[in-house]
């Protein structure tokens, strides 16, 4: 059996299967980065109070715009050791790794000092209110302590994701989450330190799980691991990592920055929907996340099979990453929808902040499924080694198509209804011109090499 088969066992299953069982475990660790961020979330809303919530709730877009930097960067390592994980090319796949963990760790650097210069500039940008703003600030600068740790975590975890290992991120992420927990309960109910506390706790909590997964590529013999000796920039590796890695961690922010404007739009209504919003929020990361484990395989998969050489392969794991994002999508949003009172009331318990909550829940619940037909054709052209116009197709259909949309749209309706279709029309327009990308690309591929070989 062949890497590409079956990286970890070696039996053979169908290619559904396959897929599956290395989904689970990348699932299941999603799941629990967010049920961790939710704890949060639930700690701040349940004993600090519907402010602090709204505070740590402003911060979202800001947040997510940087750390989704660091896991475009991880996404891109993810497809080239994939490639050459595939291609059985270990020289180039063990230079790579060294060159990337640098990158990556730069990168979190950069990340953590604008988190310390540029926080209170860039939450005033996002018109966050003057009540939210200083405890927003001390969220943001204590959080961001922890992204050169979350830089080298993406890294690991995208190097064992490569190579068909989603088992051992799930073990040090699950150990990071509950220490994660345990400190939140410390540093909020018993020290009362508030949003400095919750802060606090997720970057420790990176410390820790960054640590594991390093230690465990330090402790491989395996081509994939790493050596303090052989660390430094290859050239062509370098190159490689940032053309695309640049390209997807853009993608990642651009869809960010035009998140900020949607949120500088909620930030318009009281605190109550503030407040409610970012409950609703949490729902997001839940799906998200577990959607984007199949995403990960589809870009590993196909990589794997491009790096082999087989074409008719990768165009598989396509369409069944493809049905297997839209199906959880959906199945997620409704069943969240039918339990939003319930969802809501682990973060806030104010009825009004509940009710605003559920307004965000009416329309995500049934668009989330169609997030998939873009997600996974950007994943499909990673795997094939295209990030470049990819982003360029996300800046035009959802970067620029979402702030025109909250300037003319919004700005006539000015209803929160109206503010967050955006998302689900976004989405649409995003996922018809990536999915003809993809699939140009692949005839381009397939009619370079008949034969299907690379």
């Amino acid at each position: 059996m062949t890497r590409i088969s079956s990286p970890e066992t070696g039996r053979q299953d169908s290619l559904t299967a396959r897929i599956v069982r290395f989904s689970l475990p990348l699932m299941v660790s999603n799941l629990l980065q967010v049920l961790f961020n939710m704890a949060d979330i639930a700690v701040i809303g349940k004993f600090a109070g519907s402010i602090s919530l709204a505070a740590v709730g402003s911060t979202a877009t800001a947040v997510t715009l940087f750390t989704g930097v660091l896991i475009g960067l991880g996404s891109g390592v993810n497809a080239l050791i994939a490639r050459y994980w595939g291609a059985k090319d270990n020289g180039t796949l063990r230079r790579t790794a060294h060159s990337a963990v640098l990158i990556c760790l730069i990168a979190g650097v950069l990340v953590l000092l604008f988190g310390q210069f540029g926080s209170r500039g860039l939450l005033r940008l996002l018109k966050t209110k003057d009540e939210l703003l200083d405890k927003a600030t001390l969220y943001m600068r204590i959080y961001f302590l922890g992204m050169p740790a979350m830089g080298l975590y993406n890294f690991g975890n995208a190097v064992f994701s490569a190579i068909g290992d989603t088992k051992k991120p799930l073990r040090y992420l699950s150990a990071a989450g509950i220490v994660n927990i345990v400190l939140n309960l410390i540093f909020v109910i018993v020290f009362r330190m508030d949003v400095a506390g919750v802060a606090l706790a997720s970057c420790l909590s990176q410390c820790l799980s960054a640590g594991l997964i390093l230690r465990a590529l330090l402790q491989s013999g395996e081509c994939y691991g790493l050596s303090v000796r052989e660390l430094g920039f290859d050239p062509r590796a370098c190159r490689e990592v940032l053309t695309l890695g640049i390209p997807a961690g853009a993608q990642n922010a651009i869809f960010y920055i035009a998140n900020m404007f949607i949120q500088m739009g909620v930030n318009s209504f009281d605190t109550t929907m503030v407040a409610g919003n970012a409950a609703a929020a949490n729902a997001d990361g839940l799906v998200y996340d577990v959607m984007a484990a199949i995403y990960t395989a589809c870009s590993s998969f196909i990589g794997m099979n491009y790096g082999a050489g087989d074409l008719k392969q990768a165009k598989k794991c396509y369409f069944i990453c493809l049905g297997l994002s839209f199906g959880i999508g959906i199945t997620m949003g409704l069943g969240l929808y039918a339990l939003g009172p319930a969802f809501l009331s682990l973060f806030a318990s104010e009825a009004p902040v509940i009710a605003d909550g559920m307004k965000r829940l009416k329309i995500m619940s049934i668009s989330y499924g169609f997030s998939a037909f873009m997600d996974n054709a950007i994943a499909g052209c990673r795997g094939l080694g295209r990030s470049l116009v990819p982003m360029i197709v996300v800046i035009s259909g959802s970067c620029i198509f979402r702030i025109v949309w909250v300037l003319t749209i919004f700005a006539y309706f000015r209803t929160i209804t109206s503010l967050y279709l955006v998302y689900i029309f976004s989405w649409g327009v995003t996922a018809l011109f990536e999915n003809l990308y993809f699939f140009h690309t692949y005839r381009k591929l397939t009619r370079s090499h008949p034969a299907g070989n690379v």
